[in-house]
């Protein structure tokens, strides 16, 4: 992204949102903070952030509800969630509405920063010559997967993929074949650091599933290995788990 990336923060909190403009604004980021979703909507009529931080727990229309919609609408911005609440059901749900990731409070600036640049990473399309650009184009049944514009076709179809969705089927694309654990999976599509828990990996596994498999009870692509995690198979052949 050749310029600065621009970043709107929605939190009711007015100390945080002041925090993170002082501490984003001076890591290079374009900040503008919002207190409900009313703003924002308000906003998105006029201009289009690069990236929303949105907060679950606003008042009025939560922070789930704005993401519903603006997945229901096919808006495709990246959304990283943040939550107050420990239950893990809350930032499942977020997954399943289409936030490409989530951090929990209190958090420290540094690492919703570094959260940031990760989700606008996988956003990024790729220069030819990078070695996850080798190839360009994954096909695997009805779907080809180009690596360097980072879309998915089924058929004719453009397939919208969050940071999150794509990050994850380019990790099975790019090892065919290969049994992989959940943390393995994780690992490779957000990095050795990143936090997780098996749930949040079995939601965006199924959806996955939606968006690639011609039956999505009787999965050909994205294959479960009983007691292990998952296998990518990029023909209709199935795998004995």
């Amino acid at each position: 992204m050749s310029r600065t990336p621009r970043v709107w923060v929605v939190d009711d909190d007015p100390e945080l949102r002041k925090l993170l403009v002082e501490y984003l604004g001076q890591n290079d980021f374009e900040v503008r903070a919002l207190p409900d979703a009313r703003d924002l909507e308000r906003r998105l009529t006029r201009q289009r952030p690069d990236l929303l931080v949105l907060d679950l727990m606003l008042p009025g229309i939560d922070g789930l509800e704005i993401c519903r919609r603006l997945r229901a609408a096919g808006d495709d911005i990246p959304i990283i969630m943040l939550t107050a609440k420990s239950d893990p059901v809350d930032r499942v749900v977020g997954i399943e509405l289409g936030a490409d990731d989530y951090l929990g409070k209190p958090f420290l600036p540094r690492e919703l920063t570094a959260r940031i640049q990760a989700v606008l990473r996988r956003r990024t399309p790729l220069p030819p010559g990078t070695p996850i650009a080798d190839g360009n184009t994954v096909r695997f049944g009805e779907c080809r997967l180009d690596l360097t514009t980072r879309t998915l076709w089924r058929g004719e179809l453009k397939v919208e993929l969050t940071s999150g969705e794509f990050a994850l089927l380019s990790a099975f694309v790019r090892h065919p074949h290969q049994p992989l654990t959940r943390e393995r999976l994780l690992e490779l599509a957000r990095g050795p650091s990143s936090e997780t828990f098996d749930r949040s990996v079995d939601v965006q596994i199924s959806r996955l599933r939606k968006l690639v498999e011609p039956d999505q009870g009787k999965p050909h692509h994205i294959q479960t290995v009983w007691g292990f995690g998952y296998v990518f198979v990029p023909d209709n052949d199935r795998v004995e788990a």
